[in-house]
């Protein structure tokens, strides 16, 4: 069967198709306009980040830690000497602790961060256990200009990069809570760490990492674009030394903060860091 319609009918359809999100496509949302990402790492050199190693000044990138390699954002440790690897805690038991992290300049408070990191070659000599294939993307963090010398970790809410040892499970964009804690399931979290559901990724294979951060509210982990972890309400942790001086007129809640990657025994390569900011809605 034939129709004949009328010549305006059939613009208004054309229009209507052309139009139409399920069929051509949707405009770009603003989390897909390229345009609008902000390349944290520009592939070049380190400009906009500064390092803070433990046992070091802010700023001194120690033994060449942090670096950039074939465009690769790249954390090393060939240059430590064996006296680095062999420092003793309070118990008297010796192993790897200078734990570094790379602070980008600015501060941020509702984006979306995306990342694409790999583990190459073998952890550092006396590197604890739990450091094996071990990363992090530390947000929320407090300015570190304000760590103290010897400090591991910066207060913050860190988003662990975790790569499996070839044949157990072990998922990544897991939560730890240096200094903080957070709201998950309703309840306040207290415990250090908690795991997502992830899928484990083993060797040395690029994988591509979310984190969508809204202030105060909401933080979601995400791994090709499933939420894999949930958590709101980030906030300080009255109970813990390094966090004390930072909280300000009782006020707990984090909505903003640095954001850092680290240098924890693992090497590791990485060669895109972007932010997306979102509407503060």
């Amino acid at each position: 069967m034939r129709l004949n319609l009328p010549s305006v009918v059939l613009f208004a359809l054309a229009v209507s198709l052309c139009s139409s999100p399920s069929l051509f496509g949707a405009e770009a949302s603003a989390d897909e306009k390229q345009a609008d990402w902000i390349q944290l790492f520009n592939g070049k050199d380190l400009s906009g980040w500064t390092p803070k190693i433990r046992g070091h000044e802010y700023g001194e990138n120690y033994a060449d830690t942090f670096r950039v390699r074939d465009g690769l954002l790249v954390v090393s440790y060939d240059g430590y000497q064996p006296s680095d690897l062999m420092s003793m805690d309070k118990k008297g038991k010796k192993g790897f602790d200078k734990f570094g992290h790379l602070f980008y300049e600015d501060t941020f408070s509702h984006y979306l961060l995306r990342v694409e990191y790999r583990f190459v070659g073998e952890q550092v000599e006396n590197g604890p256990g739990w450091a094996i294939r071990n990363n992090g993307l530390m947000l929320h963090g407090q300015d570190p200009s304000l760590m103290t010398l010897n400090q591991k970790f910066p207060v913050s809410i860190e988003v662990q990069l975790l790569g499996g040892n070839g044949k157990d499970e072990r998922s990544t964009l897991n939560l730890c809570t240096p200094g903080t804690n957070v709201v998950l399931k309703g309840n306040l979290f207290e415990p250090h760490c908690t795991s997502s559901t992830s899928k484990t990724f083993h060797g040395d294979q690029w994988v591509t990492v979310e984190v969508e951060v809204r202030g105060s509210e909401v933080v979601r982990h995400k791994v090709g674009g499933d939420v894999v972890l949930e958590y709101s309400k980030p906030q300080l942790d009255p109970r813990d030394p390094e966090a004390k001086p930072l909280i300000v007129d009782g006020k707990l809640l984090l909505d903003h903060g640095t954001i850092s990657i680290q240098s924890e025994s693992a090497p590791t390569e990485f060669r895109k860091i972007e932010l997306l900011p979102l509407d503060d809605k």
